[in-house]
C-alpha cells in the first residue's frame, strides 16, 4: 500500500485554487489531467451550461455557478458530476500527442524521478491526451508543489520535442482523496483497464502498475 487511505478524523484541506485541490497528509489521491487540447472549446461551453443545469436540478447551487460548489459536494456527488468527462478523454480528441511513446515516456520518466523521496506513486497511465494517476504525499503542499513541477517541467520538455510553444495542461485537474480499500482497488482497474476502454493499441499509451 502506497499510503493511507481518508480519515474523517483527520484535518482535510479543500483549496478552490491550488491544484490538485483536496488533500490529507499521507493519503492516497487519484488524480487525472488533460492536455490542453483535449476538449474543444465549444464542447466546455456546454458543458459549463450542462453543469449549471446538473446543479440547479438538484438544488445545489442556490443561483452560484456550478465552480463554486463543486468543492462543497460529497464525494459520491462529485464522482457523478465528473463522469461525463472522463468518456469524453477516452475518445481522444484533440491531436493527443502523448500517443507518441517518446512523449508518453517523457511524462512517466517524470512522475516516477522522485518516487520514494518526495512522495509514493503507485499505478498510473499515459494516455494520448491525459494521465491517470494514484499517488500519496507527505502533507499537502508537497503535493500541490509536485504538480506543479510535473506539469510545468513535462511540458516544456515536450515542446521542446516538437517544437511548439504554449500551454501544454489544463489548469483544472479532477481529484480525488481515496476512502477504502474497496475504492483503492476500484481505481486500480479503471487505470489498468482504461487503454481498452479507450480502443488504444500497444505502444499508444504508457502503463505502470504500482506496487
Amino acid at each position: 500500500m502506497i499510503g493511507d487511505f481518508f480519515d474523517p478524523n483527520a484535518e482535510l484541506l479543500v483549496h478552490d485554487r491550488l491544484r490538485p485541490h483536496w488533500s490529507q497528509s499521507g493519503a492516497i489521491v487519484f488524480v487525472t489531467f488533460r492536455t490542453n487540447d483535449s476538449i474543444p472549446s465549444d464542447v466546455i461551453q456546454r458543458w459549463g451550461q450542462k453543469k449549471n443545469d446538473w446543479m440547479n436540478r438538484r438544488g445545489l447551487s442556490e443561483g452560484r455557478h456550478w465552480s463554486d460548489v463543486l468543492l462543497l459536494l460529497d464525494e459520491p456527488t462529485r464522482a457523478e458530476f465528473n463522469r461525463c468527462r472522463e468518456d469524453f478523454l477516452d475518445d481522444c480528441h484533440g491531436p493527443c500527442l502523448l500517443r507518441d511513446p517518446m512523449l508518453a515516456q517523457t511524462v512517466a520518466d517524470s512522475l516516477m524521478h522522485f518516487d520514494g523521496d518526495r512522495y509514493r506513486m503507485g499505478d498510473f497511465v499515459v494516455m494520448p491526451n491525459h494521465v491517470h494517476l494514484l499517488a500519496a504525499f507527505p502533507n499537502p503542499e508537497s503535493m500541490a508543489s509536485q504538480f506543479d513541477s510535473w506539469t510545468h517541467y513535462t511540458a516544456y520538455r515536450i515542446h521542446q520535442a516538437i517544437g511548439e510553444k504554449g500551454r501544454f495542461w489544463q489548469q483544472e485537474p479532477f481529484d480525488h482523496v481515496v476512502r477504502s480499500i474497496e475504492q483503492y482497488d476500484y481505481l486500480r482497474h479503471y487505470i489498468a483497464e482504461n487503454p481498452s476502454k479507450a480502443r488504444l493499441r500497444a505502444g499508444e499509451y504508457y502503463y505502470r502498475k504500482g506496487p
